[in-house]
């Protein structure tokens, strides 16, 4: 397992770097093909493309893995920071999220086709290439496949503590791009239409938006703007980040931000607004609830005792949950500090995990 891990790791799969994703999907789908298994390729222009493995013999498995094989990382990262074994942990870009994942995945499948379990033909393994840019492509994929499945089980690692995830934030990302009129802040000032001023007045409102109590918040995370200091800026540009905790909170958040961005504050500037919602939330209901007391039982057997957690980062779970899908996430290793460079998976929860979570397909199976 360290060995093919080791492999992923130094393999930069960053979300927009297609060639990098598909050699990882080119790995695993030898990996899968060795142990009798077959692939589905649903092809990508822009990103890497999509994956799905099933059993030759499956017929509408009920039980559906997802995972994905992008990182955060841009190209030329596993150059400077390759796969390390220090202790028992294991470090490089995307170690946890999720390129131990997708070894599970494997290995978990393998232990059951060594044992010559029924349940291989009740589990297919989908996995993605964008799930880090907020699945573009993957969604439709992800949403048509989970129809009709009796869980679906996501391979996000578990929190540091171990706990699964049963309750997710959803989100979206907004673009504003305001345009003004230049002119010399020094000589003729008044001839001038502030784009950064405009900007300002926007990001004041779009945050006022934010109630933590309810589980929303707005956050105006980069702007852009101007081209010199003795210039009234005629353009200036913020990228928006918002989250939300309940499906209902959507619609009206989103018909606030257009609200506030339709009518300028500013006189003679203009704003051009892009984006939307691109994440339902996983809410924490009596489906989730129940499977995760299941997958809990299943982890007694082998010692271990699991607790539930809720997260405020997104994930593909987000949109099987939001279809009314029993769905669970954080079913791979432990570990900790993803998105950066201290990124690292507690090697001794390989094993552990992956053989919950083949023992979790057989008792679905059933």
């Amino acid at each position: 397992m360290l060995s093919l891990l080791k492999a992923l790791v130094n393999i930069d799969s960053g979300s927009y770097h297609k060639e990098g994703v598909d050699r990882v999907g080119r790995m695993l789908t030898n990996a899968f093909k060795q142990i009798g298994f077959k692939v589905a390729i649903f092809k990508q222009e822009r990103y890497g493309d999509h994956l799905l493995f099933t059993h030759p013999h499956a017929f509408d498995p009920k039980i559906l893995l997802v995972a994905h094989m992008d990182t955060v990382f841009p190209v030329g990262t596993a150059a400077v920071r390759p796969f390390q074994l220090i202790g028992t942990r294991a470090y490089g870009p995307g170690v946890i999220d999720m390129k131990g994942s997708l070894v599970s995945c494997l290995y978990a499948i393998k232990a059951l086709v060594d044992a010559q379990s029924p349940a291989v033909k009740q589990v297919a393994i989908f996995m993605t290439s964008d799930e880090e840019i907020g699945a573009p492509s993957g969604r439709e994929i992800i949403e048509k496949i989970g129809v009709g499945k009796k869980a679906v089980l996501v391979m996000e690692p578990a929190r540091k503590d171990g706990s699964l995830v049963t309750a997710r934030r959803g989100g979206g990302r907004y673009t504003l791009n305001v345009t003004g009129r230049a002119a010399h802040s020094g000589v003729e000032p008044e001839k001038g239409r502030s784009a950064i001023e405009e900007l300002a007045h926007k990001i004041m409102k779009l945050h006022a938006l934010s109630d933590y109590e309810s589980g929303i918040s707005v956050n105006v995370g980069v702007i852009e703007g101007g081209t010199a200091v003795n210039t009234v800026a005629d353009r200036a540009k913020a990228k928006v980040d918002i989250r939300i905790s309940r499906l209902e909170q959507a619609e009206p958040l989103d018909r606030d931000i257009r609200r506030i961005c339709g009518t300028p504050d500013v006189d003679g500037t203009t704003i051009e607004l892009k984006g939307g919602i691109t994440r339902p939330p996983m809410e924490r209901n009596a489906q989730t609830v129940a499977l995760f007391q299941l997958i809990q039982q299943v982890a007694s057997t082998i010692g271990l005792e699991l607790t539930e957690t809720a997260t405020g980062g997104s994930s593909d779970a987000s949109f099987t949950s939001a279809l009314g899908i029993p769905t669970i996430d954080g079913m791979g290793p432990v570990g900790g500090f993803p998105h950066s460079e201290k990124e690292y998976l507690r090697v001794d929860t390989m094993q552990e995990r992956t053989l919950l979570l083949a023992k979790v397909i057989e008792r679905l199976s059933e």
